[in-house]
């Protein structure tokens, strides 16, 4: 199966208009042959925390119409957003849609950032689904900084490792290029990193989305600059 990372300069809290761009890079990938795409943390709003605390109407359900043209690309899709839960706080999601739109599973972000606390409530279960005879595992961000979290994926059976980030220009460049590949070494998984690239809120996204091999070898990365896909195959 191929697989596409992307990277991308988000629209400040315009979803309309970042669907556009997702739905792009989606097609981007199905032209490279990709059957599933992964994007950066909170792709359809950008990571603006105050707007997200600020605006309900910044958070979306698996099936808000907002969303039907990125669930009609056929490509199966990991979707990371503010969700709406039970509680007085949104959480930090990934929808997983399948290749005809269909919700195939959703995860929560478990560990929260400094900024994020108070503002987002954590996950307290691990995110998995199966596609294309693959077992994949979900995390987001921070998530991949927790060596239980990763290790639990492995211990389920899971081939791919799929992270929707956000790391930034300065130290986010050196922590990206060996969190990453050490996931992948620790594990023995394929690891997928989707992340920003330019203007992401108070950062500037470094980009480099990739895919690295379960022995930490790097298969494909994206440049610092650019909105688009790093495609690779994972047998």
């Amino acid at each position: 199966m191929k697989i596409a990372a992307a990277q991308l300069s988000c629209v400040p809290a315009d979803i309309p208009a970042n669907v556009r761009q997702l739905v792009a890079l989606a097609e981007r990938a199905r032209a490279q042959g990709a059957e599933l795409i992964v994007h950066p943390e909170l792709a359809l709003t950008g990571y603006e925390i105050d707007a997200l605390a600020a605006d309900p109407r910044l958070r979306v359900t698996p099936d808000d119409p907002r969303l039907d043209a990125l669930r009609a690309t056929g490509i199966a899709t990991v979707l990371n957003c503010a969700v709406p839960t039970d509680g007085p706080l949104p959480a930090i999601g990934s929808y997983v849609y399948g290749p005809d739109g269909e919700l195939l599973t959703r995860y929560l972000k478990q560990h929260l950032y400094e900024n994020e606390q108070g503002v987002f409530s954590p996950g307290a279960r691990d995110g998995r689904f199966t596609l294309g005879g693959l077992r994949f595992a979900l995390a987001t961000c921070f998530d991949n900084h927790f060596p239980d979290l990763t290790a639990r994926g492995a211990a389920d059976g899971c081939d791919v490792h799929l992270a929707s980030s956000l790391y930034g220009t300065g130290n986010g460049v050196h922590e990206r290029a060996t969190v990453y590949p050490g996931i992948a070494r620790s594990t023995g998984l394929y690891v997928v990193l989707a992340n920003h690239v330019g203007p992401a809120g108070p950062w500037t996204g470094c980009g480099g989305a990739a895919l690295w091999a379960p022995d930490g070898t790097l298969l494909t990365e994206a440049d610092d600059r650019s909105t688009t896909v790093a495609v690779a195959d994972v047998p």
